[in-house]
């Protein structure tokens, strides 16, 4: 980066991984090109999905920004909401904390009880075996209401976003089709299958980031109810790829399968990493997310 010896925490939600930078004092803006040269594993600093920015607001207790690994920036990241929000939960001595995002501002406050890592099948073994040698906080987090309409996803032209007029495979016999569509502050669309192998997910969600249906790309969820109150969730990320967890993801599935009576409006969503537990309110329209946070470790950036 353009400065020596710039801090950082490592940490991870669910077994999404962050590199977390404080910049009260001290801007940091890193370009796309030095994002993903951090995000390189020849920067030594282990990978991460995302990359956050910690900034003073005059109207929040701390502006939250947000970039992909290949060095997009974007509006939000539930599980990084969660992180930050743990953060300045300790920093503040707060009960609870407003953070601001790109897509608007969200409060966060500490759960109670400690949670450790699950096993789906599926996942990715060494993030969980990391996360499962320390204690991991329970933080929950106010996402806000879910935005349905087809502007607002947004989509680039109208649809019903219960289900929208999209498939993968041959016109008469789809593989996937008529996923929902949610934003969350950021686009998602949702599709409900037992197809949740990596090669599939990676071919599947690759292919439905860049559709032309989505004008700022979007993050791809296949998921799989087995049950009105557990749902079993692979994400795709735009500019990120497959994660071992994805918070807006797990919000935008719970969303979408309630509004198809698929389940109803709280359920466990089964991440790669872990365990979310995600609650759409009725009475104030908002959806809550609650999991679990950690940090892994800290370091320094290496000298430009």
């Amino acid at each position: 980066m353009s400065e020596p010896a710039r801090p950082y925490i490592r940490m991870n939600g669910a077994g999404n991984a962050f590199i977390v930078v404080q910049a009260f004092e001290q801007p940091f803006h890193p370009t796309a090109d030095q994002v993903r040269a951090l995000a390189d594993p020849a920067a030594g600093l282990g990978g991460f999905d995302q990359l956050i920015g910690i900034e003073p607001s005059e109207t929040a207790d701390a502006f939250m920004r947000v970039w992909n690994a290949d060095g997009s920036m974007v509006e939000t990241c539930g599980n990084a909401l969660r992180c930050v929000g743990w953060l300045m939960l300790e920093a503040t001595d707060k009960e609870e904390v407003v953070i601001d995002t790109l897509s608007g501002p969200t409060t966060a406050r500490r759960a109670p009880g400690r949670v450790g890592s699950g096993d789906p099948a599926g996942s990715t073994t060494a993030a969980q075996q990391k996360s499962s040698t320390a204690a991991q906080h329970q933080v929950a987090v106010d996402m806000g209401a879910p935005r349905l309409d087809w502007d607002q996803v947004p989509l680039s032209e109208e649809m019903d976003t219960r289900g929208i007029e999209l498939q993968i495979g041959p016109i008469d016999a789809p593989v996937l089709h008529t996923p929902g569509a949610v934003s969350m502050g950021n686009p998602h669309v949702v599709f409900f299958t037992d197809r949740q192998d990596d090669a599939f997910v990676r071919g599947s969600g690759s292919l439905v980031e860049r559709h032309p249906l989505f004008p700022e790309g979007v993050n791809v969820g296949f998921a799989h109810v087995l049950s009105p109150d557990h749902i079993r969730l692979r994400v795709w990320e735009r500019g990120a790829g497959l994660t071992l967890a994805c918070g807006t993801g797990a919000c935008a599935a719970l969303v979408a399968a309630a509004r198809r009576g698929l389940t109803g409006r709280k359920a466990a969503v089964t991440v790669d990493g872990g365990e979310l537990t995600i609650a759409w309110d009725e009475a104030t329209n908002h959806v809550f997310m609650t999991g679990p946070v950690q940090i892994e470790g800290t370091g320094t950036f290496p000298a430009a």
